[in-house]
């Protein structure tokens, strides 16, 4: 047993990785997954302490889900562009535009955002819990316009999108996309949702990071075109040692499009954090009962991930 191991031992502690971690990390987690998969984990495991290895809102997700854990974030500073371009009160007066309507709001946002909704959603789950929302009721999607977007041709309904977005998926192509299938014809294009609409249009399979990587792995083609963060290729290579996977290009063509806020965490910064215990989530005890329950409700309408 190596030192970290047993570091995770005596703490009673679990790693849970997100799947866009350095490899290092993924390879040293107890469980590596997308946002949701993450949260359940946590919630079934009997530890004292859960290490997140991801960004702050998915630790803060962990946490309100899990307040008798002591929840870890390696590196305090882990954020989200997404998260960060909705704030509480641009997010507050957006919603007093449309009084009455049912807020559905990606787990990609802040716990203060959450305490605004009435769903939380994952992308593996936002369709199953839109299908739910009655006709009758008026849709407020957000803070990821894209996804929105997505959900609404899936849907066949309008709803209300938050003009928000991640700058990593936004930076993909179409154009330099095309010219890459174009080298390689027998690629399938796989894609991550939160990419624009010119991305999703010629993709041949739309889904989360899970999504994509089952994907992979049912699919009879051995080449892939991955339109998301470049950390999904790591679990895809190692599902399919015999299948070649190319990151889709930026505008200059150049496959490297990390996330700079998941790649502040190192597996150095996660051995500290787990031995002093710290940076440590805490959340006001009010914040975290009102943000629990669209998180609880996102559970109920979607039951095990997909």
């Amino acid at each position: 047993m190596n030192t970290f191991q047993q570091l995770k031992k005596e703490k009673k502690a679990v790693l849970i990785a997100h799947y866009y971690q350095e490899p290092e990390i993924q390879d040293a987690a107890d469980y590596v997954g997308d946002s949701y998969g993450m949260a359940l984990y946590a919630q079934k495991q009997n530890c004292k302490i859960a290490v997140v290895a991801g960004v702050k809102f998915m630790a803060e997700t962990i946490k309100v889900m899990n307040p008798a854990k002591k929840v870890l974030l390696p590196d305090i500073n882990a954020g989200c562009s997404l998260a960060d371009s909705c704030t509480p009160e641009i997010f507050k007066y957006f919603l007093s535009k449309h009084p009455g309507a049912f807020v559905m709001t990606y787990v990609n946002s802040s716990i203060e955002i959450k305490t605004l909704s009435d769903v939380i959603c994952t992308s593996s789950n936002a369709l199953k819990i839109a299908q739910q929302v009655p006709q009758t009721r008026e849709i407020v999607f957000g803070p990821d316009q894209h996804l929105g977007r997505y959900l609404m041709k899936k849907l066949g309904r309008p709803m209300i999108l938050f003009p928000g977005n991640c700058f990593v998926h936004t930076s993909f192509s179409a154009k330099e996309m095309v010219k890459l299938k174009e080298r390689f014809p027998d690629a399938k294009i796989i894609a991550h949702p939160e990419c624009e609409e010119g991305v999703l249009a010629h993709a041949d399979f739309i889904g989360s990071t899970s999504q994509l990587l089952q994907y992979t792995k049912d699919s009879q083609a051995v080449k892939f075109i991955v339109m998301t963060e470049t950390g999904i290729l790591h679990q895809m290579k190692k599902a399919n040692p015999d299948k070649e996977f190319t990151l889709g290009p930026d505008l200059e063509g150049c496959s490297c499009n990390d996330c700079p806020h998941m790649k502040l965490n190192t597996m150095e910064k996660v051995i500290h954090c787990l031995t002093t215990e710290s940076p440590e989530i805490l959340i006001e005890p009010a914040v975290a009962k009102k943000a629990l329950l669209p998180l609880k409700k996102m559970v109920e309408m979607a039951g095990n991930p997909t």
